[in-house]
């Protein structure tokens, strides 16, 4: 929690509470339907909730954006963004039911009031949104393909609407054929030796009517 702390020091007393109890939510929900690691409980700040906060560090959402988390598994990148920009509407989707169930109890837990969640295909979401977040779900060519059609027309934001993905390792010959990506290391902004290889990339993608 003190990372947390430490990297986003303007927290506000509600926010600084909702981080708190983000580790006794997913402990005791974890013991019950297992969607994160047990290591990856014991880093659960670091691994988890500064990595999702990652998107936080080169994207600041407006009030009333809306974002969609594919895959979101035990509601990361989708929770602590939700907690960040309480303003910002956040739908986060996957296809296996139990992991919605934790999301769900974490969320009325907290009493996170900007999160909606669908069990289903990212495929079968019949919406569109500024920005698509996800964690390293599938490769990128992939993802695009899932998402096709979703991001909304009217720009409200200094990046351009699309995908902010959260990866790792080297990624030149993935986003060979997407020239307009653009790749923020992580390490620049967390000295953590967890961040060397993380990164955030951000696509732009056309609005398709």
């Amino acid at each position: 929690m003190e990372l947390i702390k430490y990297y986003f020091p303007d927290l506000t007393k509600q926010q600084l509470e909702q981080f708190e109890k983000l580790e006794s939510l997913y402990q005791d929900w974890n013991l019950k339907i297992n969607v994160v690691s047990r290591k990856d409980i014991d880093e659960l700040y670091l691994r988890h909730v500064l990595h999702s906060l990652g998107i936080a560090k080169v994207m600041q959402y407006q009030p009333g954006a809306n974002v969609l988390d594919v895959g979101t598994g035990g509601g990361f990148p989708g929770i602590p963004l939700a907690i960040m920009f309480p303003e910002t509407k956040f739908h986060l989707v996957d296809s296996i039911a139990k992991k919605l169930k934790v999301v769900n109890e974490v969320v009325e837990g907290l009493g996170i009031t900007n999160v909606k969640t669908t069990h289903s295909r990212v495929e079968e979401i019949d919406e569109q949104f500024d920005f698509i977040v996800s964690r390293a779900v599938a490769i990128m060519p992939t993802f695009v393909h899932w998402v096709k059609g979703k991001i909304a027309k009217a720009q409200n934001h200094e990046l351009k609407n699309g995908i902010l993905y959260l990866k790792g390792g080297d990624l030149s010959e993935e986003l060979e054929s997407y020239k307009t990506a653009t790749i923020y290391n992580l390490s620049e902004f967390y000295k953590e030796d967890f961040f060397e290889t993380k990164k955030v990339v951000h696509l732009p993608l056309k609005y398709k009517g």
